[in-house]
């Protein structure tokens, strides 16, 4: 029996003991050493009958979960009886069992969704009005387009399949949201290019793209899921392997090259760390200042290493990089703990959340070990050596294909794991995880409920412009810092293989709070964003946040 195995087949008044005990071998001696402080666990559901290797949040504060169909029966059936025929399926070819499921946060319900073609190891991005666009995959699916509309309760709103929606196959891809409306596919395996959806007359066709031939290891590539984000002038920073480059995808043009991460360790899939770009704020002064924080990940060698059955130690840095400085350079920090597989995301505070992952290996079948139970969160405005808080530990390991996304009210949802070829649930030293649990991170804690702000106006899902005043009116229970309020606005990203695509958050402003009458106040100097290169439209979480504590999110429409 393993450790795992241990912990969570024992009676719930004895798995602290247990905790306690595995954290002081050894192999567990730096999270002994780090004090725990904040943050706790739920479990939601002990299954959904797949497990969650692709997550997105839509506007509707429902979450479409899928996994690929070549995993051979589910442990959830289709609705109504249906089956799926497909003769290119490499495991059943019929199959009568789901691969994807929609999750109702509201409830803490779901239902089997329809998806056709595997959808394995595939990419994808919210469009402005609020349809989730997902992207390629293996076998019979790596061409496809698969469009998901967000529905009322009540409806059975399910995947459209659009066939050869993609000139070249995608998987391992990345997609990002563009000013423009449009999304943009970049790499996936043995392919250096990257292509555009929907198409136009001047986009239908594959963009190469050098970089990604670069950055390529023989064998291993090192350079899959590659980090993007838009940058504030509209261009697009894309970190593959250990470096990045800004490039104008318009043109086809890289307008910089960014110097190498010091250590020259890999960062992307299979070596598989995380990065984010940082809150972006001051939104109206005259030059934006964007960061890209990168973290984690396995050393060279890692993954040859993992399968002769050597599972070397993850990386324990990170990498911040001030991307639109003329002369950019990374600065290196070090993590109170190594993560491989990591995921991380944004908090509506701004802090940074490294949640999931293994201490040792790399990603792919059978090759991680020594789940990393305690989440860390990153605070970007402390000093250097001040920045990294260990969080409580779950009790559930997330190791390779495990997700994590953000929710409206603060929570992050937390699914996933399965380093099997297969489902495989017995036998094996990290079972196929078929659990959803939320993580509270301490901003919610009942202590500081009085500190957390109520917003009473604008209404959940209005539309807002951009470059307009908007003005929120909240409640506090109790006292109130006028000078420690903020507004953030951020992004449902979508997440898989430790990357979460498109996540992006803005912090609008928070001056001037002014009483409006029976501890009810109002902010009067937030402007919301100025161009759809700082914030493309979209549907955004919009927080009130006071010391540091952000109220439920409330859905806005930007455009």
């Amino acid at each position: 029996m393993t450790r795992t195995h241990l912990i969570r087949s024992s009676p719930p008044c004895h798995r602290l003991v247990l905790l306690l005990v595995l954290l002081l071998h050894p192999c567990h001696r730096k999270l002994a050493e780090a004090t725990t402080t904040g943050g706790q666990w739920a479990l939601l559901q002990s299954s959904i009958g797949i497990t969650s290797m692709h997550m997105q949040l839509l506007n509707n504060d429902k979450v479409v979960i899928y996994d690929r169909t070549d995993f051979g029966p589910s442990n959830i059936s289709l609705a109504s009886g249906k089956c799926r025929y497909d003769p290119q399926e490499q495991v059943l070819k019929v199959d009568c069992t789901a691969h994807s499921v929609e999750y109702d946060v509201a409830t803490n319900s779901f239902r089997p969704l329809t998806v056709l073609t595997d959808v394995w190891c595939s990419s994808g991005s919210l469009m402005p009005d609020g349809t989730f666009v997902q992207t390629g995959g293996f076998n019979d699916g790596d061409h496809v387009v698969r469009l998901y509309k967000p529905c009322s309760s009540g409806s059975n709103c399910d995947w459209q399949e659009i066939n050869n929606g993609l000139i070249q196959r995608r998987w391992y891809a990345t997609n990002h949201i563009l000013p423009d409306s449009s999304q943009i596919i970049i790499g996936g395996r043995r392919q250096f290019n990257y292509e555009f959806y929907p198409k136009t007359a001047a986009t239908n066709q594959v963009f190469n793209l050098r970089f990604l031939v670069q950055t390529n290891d023989p064998v291993v590539e090192n350079n899959l899921y590659p980090f993007v984000f838009l940058n504030v002038d509209g261009n697009l920073f894309i970190f593959a392997n250990n470096r990045a480059i800004l490039l104008n995808y318009k043109k086809n043009i890289v307008l910089k090259n960014y110097p190498q991460l010091p250590d020259g360790n890999p960062r992307c899939y299979p070596s598989t760390g995380s990065a984010v770009l940082l809150p972006l704020r001051n939104l109206q002064g005259p030059a934006i200042q964007a960061e890209v924080l990168v973290c984690g990940g396995a050393p060279k060698g890692a993954y040859a290493s993992a399968q002769k059955g050597n599972f070397m130690g993850a990386l324990n840095t990170c990498g911040r990089i001030s991307i639109n400085d003329p002369n950019p350079q990374w600065v290196m920090e070090t993590m109170p703990l190594a993560r491989v597989m990591g995921d991380m995301l944004l908090l509506p505070n701004g802090h940074v959340l490294m949640i999931n992952g293994a201490s040792a290996g790399t990603a792919g079948w059978e090759y991680g070990r020594n789940p990393v139970l305690s989440p860390v969160i990153y605070r970007p405005n402390k000093t250097i050596g001040s920045r990294f808080e260990v969080q409580n530990p779950s009790t559930i390991p997330r190791m390779y294909h495990s997700t994590a996304i953000l929710l409206r009210d603060g929570r992050v949802l937390v699914g996933g794991s399965n380093p099997h070829m297969l489902y495989n649930f017995t036998g094996v030293l990290y079972p196929t995880e078929l659990s959803l649990e939320a993580f509270s991170p301490s901003y919610l804690d009942p202590g500081v409920a009085d500190l957390r702000p109520r917003i009473i106006s604008p209404a959940s899902q209005s539309q807002i412009g951009y470059g307009q005043q908007l003005v929120i009116r909240f409640s506090v229970s109790g006292q109130l810092k006028g000078n420690l309020v903020t507004v953030t606005m951020a992004a449902p990203s979508f997440n898989t293989h430790s990357f979460s695509m498109n996540q992006r958050l803005l912090v609008l402003g928070g001056d001037n709070v002014k009483i409006a009458g029976n501890s009810t106040y109002q902010t009067v100097a937030v402007l919301t964003p100025s161009t759809s290169s700082l914030a493309p439209s979209g549907f955004y979480l919009l927080f009130a946040v006071h010391q540091d504590i952000p109220s439920q999110g409330i859905w806005v429409h930007l455009q």
